[in-house]
């Protein structure tokens, strides 16, 4: 059984919490795209953790965990995110993580050139993570960079290196006046932080398709969300990768097979790190409350999330192209704070009324269609059944499920693992 988590917004909507959930029924849980540009939050029995680059069931000693063959890697990333997992009590051994050796490596010149570039953008800057996500995949697709593979190889990391920093040089110091990378530091950097690392390199797409002839239940862990995908989402305010159910076993290196069931992941409100449109975008007031009931700030760059009611129309699409089976919603207890709660069930562009989500330019222009729902004023972190959720909350849940048209099959109600209502 091959089942992938995936988020249907724009990143942020709580998979994390929900793989470290559902991974208590899973052999093996694959991250299959991105890098440590986003974070998945979990917070357990064991403590509160922020997972950048590790798949999130890597907090479950019995489950085996994969970085696949789509991510992008930062060696010294990786080296300072296990650290901080042992000093935490979890282990983190070759048996237990696996990454795969076509993995590529997020170099410190995809990191200086991502910041480079996005200060010449100025007021125009997409937003970037500035952790060189786009420089790394634009290096992939035009064949110059490195795989984990490669670390194996003395002889090809200095010739391959010699050859890409005179190539990258010219950019850095002919285009950004910047200082010169040295191939010295650059294979420094690699020993110290790739030297340790090596032990847990392997073929991960032969170990995956045993694991699946064997009958092994494998969990595919998105990144972000459908909206920020290369392909799909609100280009070019995306991630350099692909977010989508679909990709998962191509990321995770088993493309002969195929995702059996998809469970997309959405908030009760809408959240968004980063530049572009965002329709339901609240301001001042309104958005500083629910930006602080929700602890709205990115995992990974600590950068205050912009926020605003639950969109109905970026939400049937996202679901609809991760070909989710089922939905969990998170943080519906964030709203206990509200008496009346706003939801975005269209478009307006125009004049026009808009049911579907649009692309390009014209989603620049459109303004939310929103209606208010009754609002249930009480804590409800408690709540473990639907029958225990305030009629108000219930009606909320039935309302997002409705418009969506696909089965709200979780409810998450708090942070920790257990503050969940699973719907049957």
């Amino acid at each position: 059984m091959l089942t992938a988590v995936v988020g249907v917004n724009w990143g942020d909507e709580g998979k994390g919490r929900m793989v470290d959930l559902l991974s208590q029924d899973q052999d093996i849980v694959v991250r299959y795209q991105g890098g440590n540009n986003a974070g998945h939050t979990v917070v357990n029995p064991q403590g509160k953790f922020i997972l950048n680059l590790l798949p999130s069931g890597i907090l479950r000693r019995d489950v085996v965990n994969v970085m696949g063959n789509g991510m992008v890697v930062d060696l010294e990333h990786l080296c300072k995110e296990m650290e901080r997992l042992r000093q935490g009590g979890i282990e983190v051994s070759p048996e237990h993580l696996k990454i795969s050796d076509r993995a590529v490596i997020c170099m410190p010149y995809h990191v200086l050139l991502d910041g480079l570039e996005e200060d010449r953008l100025g007021d125009a800057k997409f937003g970037s993570t500035r952790r060189g996500i786009g420089p790394v995949y634009g290096d992939k697709y035009m064949k110059k960079a490195l795989r984990m593979g490669d670390l194996f190889s003395e002889e090809y990391l200095d010739e391959h290196l010699r050859q890409v920093l005179e190539w990258k040089n010219l950019t850095i110091q002919g285009g950004y006046g910047a200082k010169a990378i040295s191939l010295d530091a650059m294979l420094e950097w690699l020993h110290t932080y790739g030297d340790p690392i090596k032990p847990y390199i392997c073929d991960t797409g032969t170990y995956l398709d045993t694991a699946v002839g064997e009958g092994k239940r494998i969990m595919f862990e998105a990144q972000l969300g459908a909206l920020r995908d290369i392909d799909f989402g609100i280009y070019p305010y995306t991630s350099s990768s692909s977010t989508i159910a679909a990709y998962g076993p191509i990321g995770a290196g088993i493309p002969q097979h195929h995702v059996d069931y998809v469970i997309g992941i959405t908030k009760a409100y809408s959240t968004c790190v980063g530049e572009g449109p965002f329709t339901v975008e609240l301001f001042h007031e309104a958005a500083d409350r629910l930006r602080e009931a929700g602890g709205e700030y990115g995992a990974a760059t600590g950068r205050p999330r912009r926020v605003g009611p639950f969109d109905v129309v970026a939400s049937r699409y996202g679901a609809r192209i991760q070909g989710a089976h089922e939905l969990a919603l998170t943080k519906l207890d964030v709203l206990s704070y509200l008496d009346e709660i706003p939801v975005c069930t269209a478009y307006e562009i125009d004049g026009e009324r808009l049911e579907e989500f649009p692309m390009g330019e014209r989603l620049n222009r459109a303004k939310p269609v929103l209606r208010s729902l009754e609002g249930w004023g009480c804590d409800i972190s408690s709540c473990r059944t639907m029958e225990e959720l305030p009629r108000a909350a219930r009606e909320y849940v039935r309302f997002l499920e409705e418009s969506l048209a696909v089965p709200m099959g979780y409810v998450s109600v708090g942070a920790e693992r257990e503050a969940y209502i699973r719907r049957t």
